[in-house]
């Protein structure tokens, strides 16, 4: 950097601290125009992040969910080389993807409400400056991800469905989705059958749980995963920003004036690419260390008409088979693909956003 290019760093900006600024910052991200531009930013974020990391997350999804061709590779770096390496030996470059499609799918709706959605909790919940507190934080981050799963899993179920399977002869799309839906308990196949005088031939199987519920498979733990999840992940990627901001850094982590970017009032100033990549980071890191056991569970559960009796477990008992199976290391299976896939995945989710935020002028 020349010497003089110091003067034209920008300070961080506080936030807005009269009540009519503070009214105007928060009617402005009520707008229709600021809805669907942080949307679209939040979308093409998710997109971008999950493009980088889809080798390593197919690898992980057949780790977690203890896939008989794969099971061997688990624990260690070598084991993931090598499973790439057979994916990429039987079904090409192309193998390593399989699933992306329905992946940028969901990731694009799924992205959008969740980053979306933050800006809108944040701003009720984050009114002024002295409202800013990590557990403000922490519940907007929270319920932005639980509003985006709640709309988005069951693409997220035949994205995993897809991915796991392994076999010639990959099923399409749509007889992913035929297959999840016809599949029913095992109980159901002796439930109880009717007959009558007239046709005494015809019975009637009991389906007390199957259909569209069957998209919704592990669908309690994503919940209770999300919650962490999502609400320290936003808590600790503005906390770096804030760190990062900070004026004894600002010369070297704020976005100089140079790029010709506006900047909005009451936004906190936009960080240099290393800054932003590195808070992105260390909030996917933390994050994924807190959630990932359920993110195991939840996995279990999705596969669960793909696996084993066709039995379906409850959040309980499909823990207590994790446990019976390989003890408290099983609800960290795949972590260390986790950690090398969530770095990089958040990092770039967050700094595609803001700088989307930026190019959209919001």
């Amino acid at each position: 950097m020349a010497k003089g290019d110091t003067a034209n760093i920008p300070k961080p900006q506080p936030v807005p601290e009269t009540e009519d600024e503070t009214i105007a910052v928060r009617k402005n991200t009520r707008t229709f125009d600021y809805v669907w531009r942080s949307g679209l930013a939040g979308g093409l974020a998710g997109c971008a992040a999950k493009t980088v990391v889809a080798p390593l997350d197919r690898v992980k999804i057949l780790f977690q969910a203890s896939n008989p061709q794969f099971a061997k590779y688990t624990g260690s770096w070598v084991g993931v080389a090598t499973a790439m390496r057979d994916i990429h030996r039987q079904d090409g470059i192309l193998g390593l993807y399989r699933g992306h499609s329905a992946t940028l799918l969901r990731i694009f709706p799924y992205a959008g409400i969740k980053f979306l959605a933050y800006e809108q909790v944040r701003s009720l919940v984050i009114r002024r400056r002295e409202h800013e507190t990590p557990i403000r934080r922490l519940v907007s981050g929270a319920a932005a991800g639980v509003c985006s799963v709640f709309f988005t899993y069951p693409l997220e179920v035949i994205r995993v469905r897809l991915a796991f399977e392994t076999k010639h002869g990959h099923s399409s799309f749509r007889d992913i989705c035929r297959r999840i839906y016809n599949e029913y308990p095992v109980a159901a196949s002796s439930g109880t059958h009717a007959t009558t005088s007239s046709s005494p031939t015809v019975s009637v199987v009991a389906r007390p749980a199957g259909g569209l519920s069957n998209f919704y498979r592990g669908f309690a733990p994503t919940l209770l995963g999300m919650l962490p999840y999502a609400g320290i992940s936003f808590l600790t990627h503005d906390t770096m920003g804030d760190i990062l901001r900070n004026p004894l850094l600002a010369q070297w982590t704020i976005l100089p004036e140079t790029r010709k970017l506006p900047h909005k009032p009451g936004k906190p100033a936009p960080l240099r690419s290393w800054a932003e990549l590195l808070s992105g980071g260390i909030a996917g890191l933390v994050s994924q260390t807190f959630s990932y056991p359920l993110e195991v569970v939840r996995r279990r559960m999705q596969v669960g008409g793909a696996v084993g009796d066709g039995h379906r477990l409850r959040i309980a008992e499909t823990a207590g088979l994790i446990f019976r199976e390989r003890g408290i290391r099983g609800f960290f299976v795949g972590l260390t693909i986790g950690y090398a896939k969530v770095a990089p995945m958040v990092a770039v989710s967050f700094y595609t956003y803001e700088r989307g935020k930026l190019w959209l002028g919001i």
